[in-house]
């Protein structure tokens, strides 16, 4: 069985906790579907505003678990945070060249996102619960994942840009076999009835596009943050107020990314670390201290940012 942190051991998260966070969740998500009801275009300053709301919502519910929980505890939950927020980088990428590849109007792109997250968050969900009691259960399985991680790091620093083709997509296509579907929009719909019968529009093909790449995304990010902590309580917030901001983050970012060039070996360094710290845990070095990891998470960006900045700002420098 794998060994937890004493932090770990004695952080007990009653159901009222749960509860909360989850209609915290909930209202915020309505606020926001709501605002954007309209289909408008998403510019760049709205974008920036609600980033600075999630991020905002993020750092405060941070406080939270310092004040109720703990030091320990609370690092733990900012480290989760900016692993998840630096991961979501690559799922902007992959956004943006699906949008690309399905033409989607830029007026349902919110839309079209919205439900995309809402859809992360139940698999991570599933998948926070699933690893923990794998990691729990089986002692080989941190050893498995942590290879799984640090493979998967090396294939990011190796191939770059992750390979999307919505063609060769494996739940796309038994969509579209089972699925009679329209390849049309009509407006803002999901389905739509053609020729009397309902069919599934071009614009939900693109939605379970995303949700069938994200998956990938969410075990990789899943497992990164599960190398950090198993508490659950703690994995799913985390993960949950870095995902809700991914939608602002695709509208902020999603023209900028070219300029990040040294970003991705940062992330690919960061999730092989994570793939060490999970075997490490399971060998008599054990549990790496939370302060650490959230000083490597923080360093790490810090570095393949900057080096992306000053790269950029080369004359002559290309993306």
């Amino acid at each position: 069985m794998r060994r937890a942190s004493v932090a770990e051991a004695t952080v007990a998260v009653p159901l009222w906790a749960w509860a909360a966070v989850g209609a915290v969740i909930a209202v915020m998500l309505t606020v926001d579907v709501l605002l954007h009801r309209d289909n408008h275009v998403i510019e760049l300053r709205e974008a920036l505003l609600w980033s600075a709301v999630w991020i905002g919502a993020g750092l405060l519910f941070g406080l939270v678990v310092w004040w109720g929980l703990g030091g320990d505890p609370a690092i733990a939950y900012f480290s989760g945070y900016l692993l998840e927020k630096a991961l979501s980088v690559d799922n902007v990428f992959v956004f943006a060249l699906l949008f690309g590849y399905f033409q989607v109007p830029p007026g349902y792109q919110h839309k079209v996102l919205f439900w995309g997250v809402v859809g992360a968050l139940v698999f991570r969900l599933l998948f926070i619960f699933a690893g923990a009691e794998l990691l729990d259960r089986l002692a080989w399985a941190g050893f498995v994942l942590g290879a799984f991680l640090i493979w998967t790091g090396w294939r990011l620093a190796v191939r770059g840009k992750p390979d999307v083709d919505p063609e060769r997509n494996v739940v796309v296509r038994l969509f579209r076999r089972l699925v009679p579907t329209d390849a049309r929009y009509h407006r803002d719909r999901f389905t739509a009835r053609v020729a009397d019968r309902r069919v599934a529009t071009l614009l939900l093909v693109a939605l379970v596009a995303i949700e069938a790449t994200d998956v990938v995304f969410a075990i990789d990010s899943v497992a990164a943050i599960l190398a950090i902590t198993t508490n659950t309580f703690l994995v799913w917030s985390a993960t949950a107020f870095a995902v809700l901001g991914l939608r602002s983050l695709y509208f902020c970012l999603a023209g900028l990314l070219r300029h990040f060039g040294y970003l991705r070996y940062g992330l690919a360094f960061l999730l092989a670390f994570a793939g060490l710290k999970l075997i490490l845990a399971e060998t008599p070095v054990g549990k790496l201290p939370v302060w650490l990891t959230l000083a490597v998470v923080v360093l790490t960006l810090a570095v393949s940012i900057g080096a992306s900045v000053v790269r950029a700002r080369r004359p002559g420098a290309h993306g």
